[in-house]
């Protein structure tokens, strides 16, 4: 382990800052023409995106999650939370470095630090590009005392394969610099989050910042007229009242008999898609047990496209999250600790990170929809039966977002008081924000 560097350690104030505005995104499932419709569906191209971390690690911070929450709702974005590590990782030396590394899955071999670097570069680029009824943006920003010597190196690669801006800031005027990253986060997240950063002083060197922005619209609507009140199952012994929504289409739909699961993909505009991860009775905590990468290749591999009846609950779920608490659970601790070190970032050998938080809340409604047009496309099967299979939404669930095969963007786990109608009633479709935040302060005096 990496030795102590004196008595006084200067927290690093790093700002996570995550906003997404949602009608899930999600990856492209595989596609089986034959059995396709009288009417063409559309074929999202493939992208050759290298994940930038393990689909692993995203599951473990999940399960984690989950322990500390059993009978909580979850969401949260690993892509996010990963993309954080992957540039603290730039300034970190030593077993901090290699904590981080490894809690992102990455193994000693060389060259998986760079390319882990290099896929976050390719993946940003990706996102950025324009896609018709979907618009998705991860970004970054470092806000930096001028009094902290920062690595030239750092700020090299942290603006080059992250593509963040650097702005200086005087904590000195603890509210300006308040108001000066709260203005900045408000016009990247287009208003949506507008008040992230609190309590900060004077012994802050440095706030990190990380959003996502996702705005999209389904490929087919639901029909507002077809929701009405159902039964939602929390547990055996507890009921309450949904909006369900209701359409029959054609969706993607796999049976994991190993896992007694049903999956659901429901598709966006913008070749994306969003899937609905339905236990059988009782079989929630096999299925999160079960939650791996390869699990996660098997269903879009395996999904096919048939005629579902799908019913769907209206709902928001809010997660907040201590990650300082979390992730030494995965094995990231020294970052933490007066262990840390990160010398990569500035030459002071006393800074660590004293606080991460991120936080996240999804809606989802029937406003993230296509055009009337799309809804009247009519698909036939062969031998399709005479009447449509049901999948009811009407118990705890698992809900990913997933891009490009292999990213996964969000997670989430719908629960009890979890379901409710969505925060906002403007027209607009459904939606995600989730702010991160971590703090590096000056040395304490004992």
């Amino acid at each position: 382990m990496g030795q102590g560097r004196g008595s006084a350690t200067m927290p690093l104030c790093l700002l996570f800052c995550l906003m997404m505005f949602l009608s899930p995104p999600g990856a492209t499932l595989h596609r089986h023409g034959s059995r396709e419709t009288k009417k063409r569906v559309k074929e999202a191209p493939v992208v050759s995106t290298v994940a930038p971390m393990s689909g692993d690690f995203a599951f473990d911070l999940y399960r984690a999650l989950a322990t500390a929450a059993p009978d909580q709702n979850i969401f949260f974005s690993p892509l996010s939370i990963s993309a954080s590590l992957a540039m603290l990782s730039l300034g970190a030396r030593s077993d901090t470095k290699a904590q981080i590394l490894e809690g992102l899955g990455l193994g000693p071999q060389a060259g998986s630090e760079q390319g882990l670097h290099n896929s976050f570069r390719q993946l940003l680029g990706e996102l950025a590009r324009p896609r018709k009824g979907l618009r998705l943006n991860l970004g970054h920003a470092l806000f930096i005392s001028p009094t902290v010597p920062v690595q030239d190196a750092f700020l090299s690669a942290v603006r080059t394969l992250y593509l963040a801006d650097t702005f200086p800031a005087h904590f000195g005027d603890p509210a300006g610099a308040q108001k000066q990253i709260n203005d900045y986060v408000a016009k990247q997240t287009e208003g949506k989050i507008v008040d992230l950063v609190k309590d900060l002083d004077s012994t802050e060197v440095m706030v990190m910042v990380n959003y996502i922005f996702f705005k999209a619209k389904w490929e087919t609507s639901f029909d507002h007229k077809n929701t009405h009140k159902q039964d939602f199952h929390v547990t055996s012994e507890t009921v309450v009242q949904v909006p369900m929504m209701k359409h029959k289409d054609l969706y993607y739909y796999f049976l994991d008999r190993s896992l007694s699961c049903r999956v659901v993909g429901v598709p966006y505009q913008g070749d994306a898609t969003a899937l609905f991860v339905l236990p059988s009775q009782g079989r929630m905590g096999r299925l999160e047990n079960g939650l791996n990468e390869k699990t996660l290749r098997t269903w879009l591999k395996m999904s096919t496209k048939r005629q579902l009846e799908l019913y769907l609950p209206k709902l928001s779920i809010e997660g907040s999250y201590q990650l300082e608490k979390v992730l030494p659970k995965l094995g990231i601790n020294d970052i933490f600790t007066s262990h840390a070190d990160l010398t990569g970032i500035t030459n002071h050998s006393n800074i660590q990170v004293s606080e991460m938080v991120h936080e996240a809340v999804v809606e989802v409604d029937e406003l993230g929809t296509k055009a009337a047009a799309a809804t009247e496309t009519v698909f036939t099967f062969r031998s399709a039966p005479v009447s449509s299979p049901k999948v009811i939404l009407n118990r705890p669930f698992i809900m990913l977002i997933v891009e490009n095969f292999t990213d996964i963007l969000f997670l989430a786990r719908s629960r009890l008081r979890i379901l409710r109608l969505p925060l906002s009633l403007c027209p607009s479709p459904a939606r995600a924000l989730s702010p991160s935040v971590s703090k590096i302060n000056k040395p304490q005096k004992n």
